[in-house]
């Protein structure tokens, strides 16, 4: 389980979500607010609101936590992951001003930085992207500290160069990737290979980051392997549990 440890100068701010707080030092403030606190949020209370209400579309709490150093010398604050997995750390600055993540994805990022509301144009994508539908967008010129499960992978894509990803496997992409959803071919694909009904398409040129462990993938995992109510356990490896599973069967 990684963490990441932010530096801040005296009056320096950190943003992270609820709860990822690992350990700070003395005379470090924290507080909580609406949204992001960033200055293209709005003022004013419908201005905090609606920079809360863009969080609750991607399922993230209306709140975030601020960190501000007011001492005198440099103080140290840590944020945690959520789960296993590998925390990326990615100057804005250095990717025109914006990325695209997976909608629980963002750990903190310095102040400033505007976390928002990434909706995707095609009908296909917002109906059957999963994960994939509604992400979040990362603008400004500060770091921002992102977090994959499992091992993150990063991947270059040339001109018309396409990659496809499963939805849940895909962290995060520059703006200028092309994204779609498509439909697993054959029915028997479908319904017997393993992996989800859809996966997304990427096209360069951009860059790409993708995660081995999608925390979906292990919370199934962690579900599927937990006794079942009354304490037997489920049956492992049988053909007609999967069957009966799939098809929304329910053992008594």
């Amino acid at each position: 389980m990684q963490f990441v440890e932010v530096e801040l100068d005296p009056q320096e701010t950190v943003i992270a979500e609820a709860g990822s707080l690992m350990m700070m030092d003395d005379s470090i403030r924290m507080e909580t607010i609406f949204g992001d606190g960033s200055s293209n949020q709005g003022s004013g209370l419908m201005g905090k609101l609606l920079g809360a209400g863009k969080r609750v579309i991607t399922g993230e709490s209306l709140f975030m936590t601020t960190f501000t150093n007011e001492g005198t010398g440099k103080k140290h604050v840590s944020f945690a992951s959520p789960y296993p997995g590998k925390i990326m750390p990615m100057d804005l600055s250095e990717l025109d001003g914006k990325i695209i993540c997976q909608k629980d994805a963002f750990l903190a990022a310095a102040k400033g930085v505007s976390v928002g509301v990434e909706f995707q144009k095609k009908v296909g994508t917002g109906f059957f992207g999963g994960e994939g539908f509604i992400m979040q967008k990362l603008e400004g010129d500060g770091m921002a500290f992102v977090h994959a499960g499992g091992t993150m992978r990063k991947k270059e894509l040339a001109p018309g160069e396409t990659l496809r990803v499963d939805t849940g496997c895909l962290v995060a992409m520059t703006q200028d990737v092309d994204y779609d959803v498509a439909f697993v071919g054959g029915v028997k694909t479908a319904l017997f290979g393993g992996e989800g009904l859809f996966f997304a398409t990427l096209r360069g040129p951009g860059t790409v980051w993708v995660q081995s462990l999608p925390f979906s993938r292990l919370a199934s995992r962690v579900f599927a392997s937990a006794p079942q109510e009354g304490g037997s356990d489920k049956g492992e490896g049988s053909i007609a549990d999967g069957l009966y599973n799939l098809f929304g069967g329910d053992r008594r």
